[in-house]
């Protein structure tokens, strides 16, 4: 048991790790570049270089020396879009995605002063269609810069010097789920950084939305389990008559009918119409029943059909007909002998929803009000806070794997037949 333990817990870093290599390249790479998205239109360039170097994105995506500064503004003539420190002579032109400076000039000034070596790095071209890329060291005394070569010229960008080479996204991305610190305990695991938006440390809030989840789903997960099991079993007793197809239909039915539906339904007709529940509010319990009320419907159809199919399996098995044969009672029956032999099935379909206990249902906490782990997601979709998914997904992935290593484990208590090695 130990070994296996270990073995999966080895495993399981390697897919945490693959975990944050695929949020690294989607949340650094693809989503670009986060003061575009937070600081709107016109931000100032220290804003914008505090900015990214709160979040890290101004470093090297993986290794490298120069990380991003707007201590002088960058320029990508692919684009007319004016930028702020930039001047171009009336004699230069902007032709096919690139500024012409057969005659003319373009100067960047300095927008800010900063304590490190800057470096310039311009992709031009001149008679040929190859595209070069020089590279200007820029003086600390040095308020500007002018370029006028003649070459056609399709970017500029500027760099300051950083001390390790090795401080980079991926680095920093590695450290927001384990990194070493100077004193005791020496390790720190899950340190997301901060929000985009409120600059609050996102652990803090992570905590302050487990609370309003687990209020939520664990009663609504133990519910779907515990009425699908007892319901899926009368089903099975009455196999093929009234009762099992009235289950059925109903299971059906329910599982036909879209979770925003039985939000819809239940806000009007229990809370408008008979004026049951509130509708919107977190604090008491009366807030959170109709929503557990409506998550538990809503899944209980597929939990009863899928219970009631592994039951029904089991019956054609030759140690049932024993256990009956030898007088024993049909609650002995189902609740011994049958319930205990499709355990692992339950154990199976049960773990696997366990880890969407803590992220939370994204519907039922944004139209109640819930502030919950999904209620934070969506927030921070709206809001653009890639730090805060970040740290959700991957959140999400850890419970995820954790509860499959449980789910093994379960397995062996379950079935003594079963041997983890």
């Amino acid at each position: 048991m130990l070994n296996y333990i270990i073995k999966r817990f080895l495993y399981s870093i390697l897919i945490i790790a693959g975990v944050v290599l695929l949020t690294f390249g989607l949340f650094r790479v693809a989503a670009g570049d986060p003061a575009a998205a937070v600081l709107g239109k016109n931000p100032s360039p220290r804003e914008v270089e505090d900015l990214r170097s709160d979040l890290g994105a101004d470093l090297p995506l993986i290794y490298g020396s120069w990380r991003k500064t707007e201590a002088f503004s960058s320029a990508d003539f692919s684009n007319s879009n004016k930028t702020l420190g930039i001047t171009i002579s009336p004699q230069a032109r902007l032709l096919d995605g690139c500024l012409s400076l057969n005659k003319g000039s373009v100067e960047f000034q300095r927008n800010f002063n900063i304590n490190a070596p800057l470096q310039c790095r311009i992709k031009y071209r001149t008679n040929s269609k190859t595209w070069k890329t020089l590279e200007i060291n820029i003086l600390p005394t040095q308020k500007s810069l002018v370029i006028s070569n003649k070459a056609e010229i399709a970017s500029v960008d500027f760099f300051r010097k950083q001390e390790s080479p090795l401080n980079s996204q991926l680095i920093r991305s590695v450290q927001e789920i384990i990194s070493f610190t100077p004193t005791f305990p020496y390790l720190t695991f899950l340190n997301f950084g901060r929000t985009v938006v409120t600059r609050e440390p996102i652990r803090h809030i992570l905590w302050r939305g487990v609370g309003p989840s687990l209020c939520l789903m664990i009663p609504i997960f133990l519910g779907e389990i515990i009425i699908g099991i007892c319901l899926a079993l009368l089903a099975t007793a009455y196999k093929g008559r009234w009762p099992d197809r009235v289950l059925m239909l109903l299971s059906i039915s329910t599982m036909s009918i879209s979770y925003l539906v039985f939000i819809i339904l239940g806000q009007w007709f229990l809370a408008y119409s008979l004026n049951w529940f509130p509708v919107w509010g977190w604090g008491s319990l009366i807030n959170l029943a109709l929503p557990l009320i409506i998550g538990i419907a809503s899944g209980l159809g597929a939990s009863v059909r899928f219970h009631r199919t592994v039951f029904v399996n089991e019956l054609n098995h030759e140690y049932l007909r024993t256990a009956t044969a030898k007088g024993c009672s049909p609650l002995r029956v189902y609740s011994r002998h049958l319930l205990r032999n499709s355990a692992i099935p339950i154990i199976t379909h049960a773990t696997a929803s366990l880890p969407f206990l803590f992220t939370g249902s994204l519907l039922l906490e944004t139209f109640f009000g819930i502030p919950g782990l999904g209620y934070l997601g969506i927030e921070a979709l709206n809001n653009s806070d890639l730090q805060l998914l970040k740290a959700l997904v991957i959140i999400s992935a850890i419970l995820f794997v954790t509860m499959n290593t449980l789910a093994d484990i379960a397995y062996a208590w379950a079935d003594p037949r079963i041997r983890l090695k």
